[in-house]
């Protein structure tokens, strides 16, 4: 039977596309390919989910964006200090909850990123 097994991508338009890699490489430390696109392999843990919200939602607020991204990480408050480093707007405090840690920035070009935690 065919089924998805996890997010492949999320695609989307930026105003400066190199200055945006590079600060994800910089102050996130993520590799970028030699294509330009930012590529993890699957590690055999976890879960990739795509979560349908209400479009009156205010889960992505503040950010005025019709979406967000959420990212499995191994250290949810490292990464928040990485991207507060790298000049990113920190929503919230770190949350510790029964499906996992959870934390949230606002990204150089105003997208509501979700770190997620797995415990």
């Amino acid at each position: 039977m065919a089924k998805i097994l996890g997010l492949g991508g999320v695609f989307f338009r930026c105003e400066n596309v190199e200055d945006y890699r590079k600060w994800w490489a910089d102050h996130m430390g993520v590799d970028v390919a030699q294509w330009g696109s930012m590529e993890w392999k699957a590690d055999g843990k976890g879960r990739t989910m795509m979560s349908p919200f209400k479009f009156d939602s205010e889960y992505m607020a503040p950010s005025t964006e019709k979406f967000m991204i959420n990212l499995r990480v191994d250290d949810v408050r490292g990464l928040i200090e990485k991207a507060k480093s790298g000049g990113a707007t920190v929503i919230g405090e770190v949350e510790d909850t029964e499906y996992g840690i959870f934390g949230w920035f606002i990204d150089p070009e105003g997208i509501k990123i979700e770190l997620w935690q797995e415990v």
